[in-house]
């Protein structure tokens, strides 16, 4: 049960990027809500580092850069995915999510998409006696997209997100402050793919999560930002022969939510006063350190088996969250199935939530 209290006490924080800084012994805090817009959701980006900004599309396109939608071959495609949460506390926090999308013409596609965040069973309680009874926090993102070409080589995609957040579930509710949280955000991509023969350069640029802050209570003065975010990523894509084929991709991310100094009395709240828009500039004043590195490699024999392996890391007085993973594909016909396990490396002061996990995902396709 503490675990997940915890989780929970965490989540609500929107401590999902507590940091310490060692340099300036001071501590920083990134108040973004909803931080399960920021899990990888399917294996095959899982395996590679969470490297998937640009490398080649599938299914799960519209959750990394919508951009990229459009250059699905297959005129329909779909996935489901399943990743445990904290799997060596507890067994009932997941993500589950799942994308279609479906091509009316050779330039265009449109998609849709759904994550879910459990957290299971909480027994709530004041001051450790009374009981409130028990609920179920949740939290769920509902995505639609449009995906275009521009030219044979350049896609742009635009997709509208709406973000529920019910983190106390039907427990304590009535007669309180509290109530779900909800936004509404949108992602930008774009996409370009540079080659020639399946040789050559793709490269990308997606602003994901851009939208209205969010609040658990009703205190208009109480709302946080979403976890928006800026990645630019560039993959090497090489056909050996029939049978071989290798990608290697590289992604930086950089999180759109300025650090608060919470040792400076009224920083919390004057950061809460920022508008979203002045909140985007401002997250550019602690650079380079917040932003985040992941880099991944994909190998296919014969288009039936993938071999993939990546890693990720982020500075050291920003988190220090670091880890390698891998994995493996299989394709068959209309029909794919990803897995992805992470490694946890480095030093970081916090355990990744999906260290030594086994994710999977399932795709199908169209012939």
């Amino acid at each position: 049960m503490l675990p997940k209290l915890l989780l929970l006490t965490c989540t609500l924080a929107g401590c999902f990027t507590w940091q310490l800084s060692r340099a300036q012994k001071s501590l920083n805090l990134s108040t973004s809500s909803v931080p399960f817009l920021r899990i990888a959701p399917d294996a095959r980006a899982g395996a590679m580092g969470d490297a998937g900004v640009a490398t080649l599309p599938d299914a799960n396109a519209a959750f990394w850069n919508i951009g990229k939608l459009a250059f699905n071959e297959a005129k329909t495609g779909a996935s489901i995915s399943y990743i445990p949460w904290m799997k060596q506390l507890t067994s009932d926090v997941f993500l589950a999510a799942a994308s279609g999308y479906y091509k009316p013409d050779e330039d265009q596609a449109i998609s849709v998409g759904i994550r879910y965040f459990n957290l299971g069973t909480i027994q709530f309680t004041t001051d450790g006696v009374n009981n409130m009874g028990g609920s179920n926090p949740r939290e769920w993102g509902l995505d639609i997209g449009y995906s275009r070409r521009l030219s044979d080589k350049l896609g742009l995609g635009l997709g509208l997100r709406y973000i529920h957040s019910a983190l106390l579930g039907n427990a304590g509710m009535a007669g309180s402050d509290f109530q779900t949280g909800r936004a509404f955000a949108a992602d930008l991509g774009l996409y370009f793919d540079n080659r020639t023969e399946g040789d050559g350069l793709t490269a990308g640029a997606a602003l994901t999560n851009m939208g209205t802050r969010i609040s658990y209570t009703k205190d208009a003065t109480e709302k946080d930002f979403i976890p928006a975010n800026l990645a630019i990523g560039a993959t090497w894509n090489k056909v050996m022969d029939e049978q071989h084929s290798i990608s290697f991709a590289l992604d930086v991310n950089k999180l759109l939510v300025p650090m608060v100094n919470m040792e400076e009395e009224g920083a919390l709240d004057a950061h809460r006063r920022r508008s979203v828009i002045e909140s985007w500039g401002n997250s550019f004043g602690d650079m380079p350190g917040q932003a985040s590195l992941s880099a991944g490699i994909e190998y296919w024999y014969n288009q039936l088996l993938a071999i993939r392996a990546g890693y990720y890391a982020e500075a050291r007085n920003k988190g220090d969250r670091r880890f390698l993973t891998t994995g493996i594909g299989i394709r068959y016909n209309q029909f794919g199935l990803n897995f992805s396990y992470l490694i946890p490396t480095g030093s970081g002061i916090y355990q990744n939530p999906l260290s030594n996990t086994l994710r999977f995902s399932l795709l199908f396709t169209s012939l």
